[in-house]
């Protein structure tokens, strides 16, 4: 499904590097996913601002006209433990980030994490969301969490559609009916 990035001499390697995979999404658009840093704060404002109005209310359930200081911060400064996130970056010259996907597990039982993801608008429809839930799955999966969850809007079908192509349970979520919960469990036959 993906094919490691291999660009680095394996002596030079950092453990952020060795989890950087190359992507191909139809015959000519290639990808890079990298887990997400600190220093990528500048060009993780660059996506949200970049995303239209619809795709930020439906990434973050509110109408957000650019992301604060404190909340930027919270997407970017992650520790790769509890919080994991990547970001995705087109290989094409001048192009910034053109997706972002994490899952968070709960402090208090590691083996649940939440999950969400955003995709660029001009991005979208391209199988990297799908590309992405995938990758969170597997990924949650093989570092011992047992059951993944995202809240999506009642109103976001192409979500709730590829959700549930995937796997996942849709059910009524604890807030009320604008939004969804889809669940998939992880157990390890």
């Amino acid at each position: 499904m993906s094919t490691a990035f291999f660009a680095t001499p394996a002596s030079a390697w950092t453990p952020a590097q060795a989890e950087q995979e190359t992507w191909r999404l139809g015959s000519d658009r290639l990808v890079r996913l990298h887990p997400l840093a600190a220093s990528d704060a500048p060009a993780e404002q660059a996506f949200y601002n970049g995303l239209s109005l619809d795709s930020r209310h439906k990434r973050f359930h509110v109408g957000l006209r650019e992301l604060s200081p404190a909340l930027l911060r919270l997407l970017t400064d992650v520790d790769q433990g509890l919080h994991r996130a990547w970001a995705v970056e087109s290989l094409e010259p001048g192009l910034p980030f053109v997706a972002d996907a994490r899952y968070v597990r709960d402090p208090e039982r590691p083996h649940i994490a939440e999950f969400a993801l955003a995709v660029a608008d001009a991005w979208q429809g391209r199988g990297l969301g799908r590309r992405l839930i995938a990758h969170l799955v597997a990924h949650a999966r093989e570092h011992g969490v047992q059951r993944l969850h995202g809240d999506v809007l009642a109103e976001n079908r192409r979500m709730l559609g590829l959700l549930r192509e995937l796997g996942f349970r849709l059910t009524t979520h604890p807030d009320g009916p604008q939004l969804v919960r889809g669940v998939v469990d992880l157990h390890i036959a």
